[in-house]
């Protein structure tokens, strides 16, 4: 039986992907994350991603998500540093655009995520943190392995609270829990 989830390509995010972020703004995919940003906000929000891809001490990576084989860019995904609860983890984040929703690209990407936080070796687990008003991203969080840990409260953007879903993948699993 062939599959029908399309091949996705995960590709370090670069200057070149400052459009894809402007398409990744539309209201009906940042409902969620208090809605869309102003110009001065995606410029920043590039600046951060460009620099986090070009680290290499362990910190993270953005990537843009492009169907295989032709390129076409469909989406943002990566993860990166966060502290949480007194602990560093890896966080995780994920838009992939309205018109290639439902079909198995965003719980692929983030496996690719998930792969590449683990290859890391730096962090024990893997955060995301989506609104509890969210349900296609929490079903792609439990489709991706990870385990529901609670219900908090997060500001996102700064300022604006929201309430979120814990949920958390481990990296090492086998290794005795710290």
């Amino acid at each position: 039986m062939e599959s029908t989830t399309p091949r996705v390509r995960l590709t370090p995010w670069s200057e070149r992907d400052l459009d894809l972020l402007r398409a990744a703004n539309a209201p009906e995919l940042m409902h969620h994350l208090g809605g869309p940003e102003t110009e001065e906000q995606l410029l920043k929000r590039h600046k951060r991603y460009v620099a986090l891809s070009a680290d290499r001490r362990g910190r993270g990576r953005m990537f843009r998500i492009s169907l295989a084989p032709d390129g076409e860019a469909v989406g943002t995904v990566g993860f990166w540093e966060q502290t949480w609860q007194g602990r560093k983890v890896y966080e995780t984040g994920w838009a992939v655009l309205a018109a290639h929703q439902g079909r198995g690209i965003a719980v692929t990407a983030v496996a690719g995520v998930v792969d590449q936080a683990r290859a890391e070796g730096r962090h024990r687990y893997l955060h995301a943190f989506p609104s509890v008003g969210n349900p296609p991203s929490n079903r792609l969080c439990r489709r991706a392995g990870f385990s529901l840990r609670d219900e908090c409260e997060l500001e996102y953007p700064p300022g604006r609270p929201m309430r979120c879903n814990d949920w958390r993948l481990d990296l090492r699993p086998g290794d005795p829990a710290e």
